[in-house]
């Protein structure tokens, strides 16, 4: 333990000072951190993507298409520059360049400056990587002091000088007071026009640009971005391209603090919907609660009134006689005339229902080793999505977590290296409890001790390995896919040995302390050995197989698992349009409610089914209780098959790749979470019940 605790220390020391010295050391302005100018400052325009905009994952460098460099004093300087980038940013596919634009911070209310290039005649590859984005509804990403604005890069129109064109009176759709993000969110995947395929359609590109960017005092406060649709021009081979931005300073009354409000679809995530739907699930939690106490635990009284009439008056019932005791709806016994409980054929000699299995129900389960390393990830994911919701929650204390690109990956990576700790405790507890009972542990007793902390060892090495292990697997495939298409995602080397070294040298060392103090853990208050309500038989009673339809675990898992996803599958749009469709979540009390209703929802369904389990005298309920929480994870993926087909407009191998393997994670990690959430509720239910029972 002492050594442990050496470790421990260097740990979190070597921790804190990665995440603190996580940025690259590339080009850096202070003022964009303390986001405070001077008159006469110098402030970055940042392009960060280019890309499809039905495909969020498909973005590549700005410049991967053939804009021109601007023509200013600084330019050889600063273009093309990469920005300083966080390991949150940089696993959130954040390639932010410096523009090689000259923005002097309110260089005039009525001014207007204007910066241009012009390109060289276009080759037929650079005018076909121009048609390409036009074809595809590609759109680009800049950010002026941390504030994002989007543009068109152009767009597919037709020739205007045919006669039928002219004949169906086509004109422009986009008009100079809409945004870019605005007509991309209304034609994108669609035929704007309603043209049959018979009219062909030209590429152009936009090539005048209007920035206006509003300050308070010292200040940046507002950006917008749009493209002149006067300035579309068609793209050629050999065609000149010209280029040009129009800058323009506004003074404005808008405060600082609230200048991302207006990036957040408040009608979209408070509409009245969304309130229905946490209504609904807490209606949902009360009638489960009301399920447990009015069905199940009624019955269990009646159950625990027979046992006891069993033992207190078994002694009067003739040898051979048999019978049950007719207990009323509270599950006291009926009298008969002279007062005696009445009986149809007399007591049962034996236990029947849950009762049977109390020498069995103990027993460790399956694969014992996996089992524990499963249950110590759950309690990681528990503890590390309680813990990044919470920060979430407390934004305005610290700052929103939605203002700032890669604080919630950052906040992920630091939340799963401290609940390392959790994991190995969860497991090393679990294995402790149940080793003895295992066949492996009986073994034990007359093996060596070597074979022993063979298995100890087994366990934390599968508990520090098996999440990681899976997440990394469906990364490097993703990353793979990535950096053949060249696109911004790839996460760069760099990144990589980093996480490695918080990992090996922070989340495997916490891990290792867990699972000794899991060890090393007083698990029981009645003594050495009592760990457990009744003892476990040496020899393993047969399971029956006759049994009615609402005893096959098979039949009632997925039905747990449907109900647990009714709980959610509201919020889980709100979660995937977020995700998926260019919004930003910010309704964190939302979610860390509904996170609360989810626990209570498949703590009470794994009850029920193991309940019922159990009175089919199946005792393997550990595994039983795990997959009837994890169930819901089936659900969450095939809605997000759904979503894929019917509410995107998502294509190409690349971007299929990434949204199926990111969903897969997903549900991978919450059927984890709500599995080891079952099987906890399901533990704690099955010792109280047996802990009211008489065993002879």
């Amino acid at each position: 333990i002492s050594s442990a605790m050496g470790l421990l220390s260097v740990s979190s020391q070597l921790l804190f000072s990665l995440l603190l010295l996580q940025k690259d050391d590339f080009l850096v302005n202070a003022d964009e951190y303390d986001h405070r100018y001077a008159p006469g400052d110098k402030v970055n325009l940042w392009v960060n993507k280019v890309g499809p905009y039905a495909n969020p994952q498909e973005a590549y460098e700005y410049y991967s298409l053939p804009y021109c460099a601007p023509q200013t004093e600084h330019e050889s300087e600063t273009f093309n520059k990469l920005k300083a980038h966080s390991i949150g940013e940089r696993l959130g596919g954040h390639a932010l360049r410096h523009s090689g634009h000259d923005l002097i911070f309110a260089s005039g209310d009525k001014q207007t400056v204007v910066e241009e290039c012009n390109t060289e005649a276009i080759t037929e590859a650079q005018a076909a990587a121009f048609t390409k984005a036009a074809e595809d509804q590609w759109f680009y990403q800049m950010y002026i002091d941390d504030l994002p604005v989007w543009g068109m890069v152009g767009e597919m129109l037709p020739d205007y000088d045919d006669a039928n064109v002219k004949k169906l009176g086509i004109q422009p759709k986009k008009d100079g007071s809409e945004s870019d993000l605005q007509h991309l969110d209304e034609v994108v995947g669609k035929n704007m026009y309603g043209l049959s395929k018979e009219v062909a359609l030209k590429p152009y590109v936009y090539t005048y640009r209007y920035l206006s960017v509003s300050y308070n005092k010292d200040r940046i406060v507002k950006v917008d971005l749009t493209s002149d649709p006067s300035s579309l021009v068609e793209v050629k081979t050999g065609a000149d391209l010209n280029f040009k931005l129009f800058i323009k300073w506004e003074s404005t009354d808008e405060e600082f603090h609230s200048r991302f409000d207006r990036y957040l679809d408040h009608a979209f995530f408070k509409h009245q919907i969304h309130w229905f739907s946490i209504f609904n699930s807490f209606m949902m939690v009360l009638f489960l609660m009301g399920l447990v106490a009015l069905i199940l635990l009624r019955t269990l009284r009646k159950d625990y009134a027979r046992y006891a009439l069993t033992h207190s008056h078994g002694s009067d019932l003739e040898e051979g006689e048999e019978g049950d005791a007719e207990l009323d709806e509270n599950g006291k016994p009926l009298l008969d005339h002279e007062g005696h409980p009445a009986a149809s054929g007399g007591m049962p000699g034996e236990d029947s229902g849950w009762k049977q299995v109390h020498g069995d129900v103990f027993r460790a389960p399956q694969f014992l080793i996996l089992f524990a390393s499963i249950i110590g990830t759950g309690w990681q994911l528990i503890t590390l999505t309680l813990g990044v919701i919470l920060f979430a929650v407390a934004g305005p204390l610290h700052g929103e977590v939605h203002e700032e690109r890669g604080e919630v990956l950052h906040a992920i990576i630091t939340c799963f290296v401290l609940s390392s700790v959790v994991a190995g405790y969860s497991s090393g507890s679990f294995f402790k409890s149940y080793h003895a009972t295992s066949p492996g542990g009986a073994r034990s007793k007359a093996a060596s001790a070597g074979n022993a902390s063979a298995q100890w060892q087994a366990t934390m090495g599968l508990t520090v390995l098996l999440l990681p292990t899976i997440t990394v697997t469906i990364l490097s495939m993703l990353n793979t896919v990535s950096l053949y298409y060249g696109t911004i995602n790839t996460i760069p080397f760099l990144v990589i040995l980093k996480l490695f070294a918080i990992w090996i040298f922070v989340s495997v060392p916490l891990t290792i302390f867990g699972t000794l103090l899991g060890r090393h853990a007083k698990l029981s208050s009645k003594g050495k050995g009592d760990l457990f309500p009744c003892r476990v038989n040496a020899i393993p009673r047969p399971i029956p197989e006759d049994v009615a339809p609402y005893g096959k675990p098979m039949n009632l898992i997925p039905f747990a698992g449907l109900l647990s996803f009714g709980s959610i599958f509201i919020e889980l749009y709100y979660l995937l349009t977020s995700l998926w469709n260019y919004k930003f979540y910010h309704v964190y009390g939302f979610l860390l409610g509904v996170y609360f209703i989810l626990i209570i929802v498949v703590s009470m369904t794994t009850i029920i089914v193991v309940y019922f389990c159990l009175n089919a005298e199946n005792y393997l309920w550990q595994w039983t209780a795990f997959a009837s929480g994890a169930s819901m994870a089936v659900y969450v993926f095939i809605y997000g098959v759904f979503f894929f087909f019917f509410k995107t407009n998502m294509n190409g191998f690349l971007q299929t790749a990434f949204y199926f393997g990111y969903m897969g994670l997903i549900a991978l990690n919450l059927g984890t979470l709500c599995g080891t959430i079952g099987h906890f509720a399901a533990s704690r239910f099955v010792r109280a019940i047996f802990q009211n029972v008489k065993v002879d």
